[in-house]
């Protein structure tokens, strides 16, 4: 067999608004000799005259994957934007192929054409892609005197952008709108989110935000105040939380259960200690459901899932074939058939947290205790409050936490 036969079938290019003045020598290699080429139509138009079949790709993205993958065994060339393994189309790709199929040729990325004429420093410049995602992705980012990077679909979602920044108190944003980066009909203009935006800002768009206003920033660190989730009075209270966050430990990656997820505000707290976390609520009640995946969508942590319905059947049922967790919380609903029905399923190495508040859920935890290990841990709180002309402390209800590692 050949070094030809061996060489990959696709090479995907990463693609730019110079068109071919812009590409390696490799890459306009790869184009010349290409038997089929695929890109976006707004790629397609920089394209020079080829032998190759040209083919645009459809909308929605995936779409177009069945169509590449039966081009297997051609020459086959496949246009992304800018580096497409940089919130672009590459790693999307790559999960359809096996490594020795592809190869990539990056072009220099829209975040660093952005940063190259604004002048910031890439690394310290937080970079978000956006084309179809919600802007509320940006919630926890919006720290004053921050720098963000933003790729968004068209005019319209640099409006929506600056809209949203409003609202949330931070129009006093500066916007750097950057269009058509690299190609002849680059322009970067500059101006406050609550300033009348043009109406004539064009595609391929990127926002460099330098973050300014009164409006309230979300702390880094777990227990946030309550004012930040919508609550009906069932939320684990900021104190507890934290310590609750502590015991669950969550490190990249992994993925939690919250069972009587209520508000969702460990499961929030816990996605967003990373964005690469994963967490299923549980919740039978059907209007807290609600709450919770809203209090997900505004807090920037969208992708929280939460399922209704009682958890031990649950556990039984929808769950029965789910992905297993790294670590448990339970802060509602507890019980022996919960217990029961949820500790077998468990993978070793699980992290569990209860946190039970009855002398009855109190009395459960510590026989489980007794059976299973781990820690048991009293949390007692106590604020300062007017005692007539005076001030004293007013004592909230203990908690009694669970921490076992199965």
């Amino acid at each position: 067999m050949t070094d030809a036969d061996d060489a990959p079938w696709l090479t995907v290019v990463g693609w730019g608004e110079s068109g071919t003045a812009g590409l390696t020598p490799a890459s306009r290699e790869a184009l010349q000799a290409a038997e089929v080429v695929f890109g976006a139509r707004r790629h397609l138009r920089l394209l020079p005259p080829l032998a190759a079949e040209v083919r645009e790709w459809p909308v929605p993205f995936a779409d177009g994957i069945p169509g590449l993958l039966s081009e297997r065994g051609r020459r086959t060339v496949m246009l992304a934007s800018g580096d497409p393994f940089w919130f672009g189309a590459g790693a999307t790709l790559a999960r359809h192929l096996a490594p020795g199929e592809w190869r990539s040729l990056p072009s220099p990325s829209t975040f660093s054409l952005a940063a190259s004429r604004l002048g910031w420093s890439l690394e310290s410049v937080t970079c978000l892609g956006l084309h179809a995602r919600p802007l509320t992705r940006l919630r926890p980012h919006l720290h004053r005197g921050r720098r963000l990077l933003v790729l968004l679909r068209d005019g319209a979602a640099v409006a929506a952008l600056a809209d949203w920044l409003g609202r949330v108190g931070f129009g006093a944003s500066q916007l750097h709108m950057l269009e058509a980066l690299g190609g002849d009909q680059e322009r970067v203009r500059r101006l406050r989110a609550d300033a009348e935006l043009p109406d004539d800002i064009a595609h391929p768009v990127a926002v460099g935000l330098e973050v300014a206003g009164s409006g309230p920033a979300l702390p880094l660190a777990p227990g946030r105040p309550d004012g930040w989730f919508s609550h009906d009075g069932q939320i684990t209270k900021p104190a507890v939380r934290a310590a609750t966050l502590a015991a669950l430990a969550p490190m990249p990656g992994e993925r939690l259960w919250d069972i009587g997820t209520g508000s969702g505000s460990v499961a929030i707290e816990w996605l967003l200690a990373h964005p690469d976390n994963r967490a299923l609520g549980l919740e039978r009640d059907a209007e807290r459901a609600e709450r919770a995946r809203r209090n997900a969508r505004e807090l920037g942590v969208d992708w929280l899932e939460v399922i209704e319905g009682d958890a031990a059947a649950l556990l039984e049922d929808e769950l029965a074939d789910a992905p297993p967790p790294d670590a448990v919380f339970i802060g509602g609903g507890l019980s022996e058939s919960l217990l029961d029905a949820l500790w077998p399923r468990l993978p070793v190495g699980t992290r569990l947290v209860a946190n039970a508040v009855t002398l009855e859920s109190e009395a459960l935890l510590a026989q489980r205790q007794r059976e299973l290990g781990g820690e048991l841990v009293r949390l007692e709180l106590s604020a300062a409050t007017a005692l007539g002309s005076r001030r004293g402390w007013k004592a909230t209800y203990p908690i009694v936490q669970w921490r076992v590692e199965k």
